[in-house]
């Protein structure tokens, strides 16, 4: 079992479960707490909080809920 999970929410963020270091294009990381399990990044592009999720997929009619293939 990997160390480090995501998940996709229908039509919402990518949830990242464990310890991981986020990294800017120039190679900057972001401030992570350690006391916070979990981080939701992004996925409608409409967050003023880019990369991470503010909720902001709610009113931005942003759909999507793909799965994975069978098998």
């Amino acid at each position: 079992m990997a160390d480090v999970k995501i998940r996709m929410r229908p039509n919402g963020p990518l949830l990242v479960e464990g310890a991981v270091e986020l990294t800017d294009s120039a190679g900057d990381a972001y401030p992570l707490s350690p006391d916070k399990p979990t981080i939701a990044l992004c996925r409608c592009g409409h967050s003023k909080d880019r990369p991470f999720c503010d909720g902001s997929h709610r009113t931005s009619g942003f759909e999507s809920d793909e799965r994975a293939p069978d098998g």
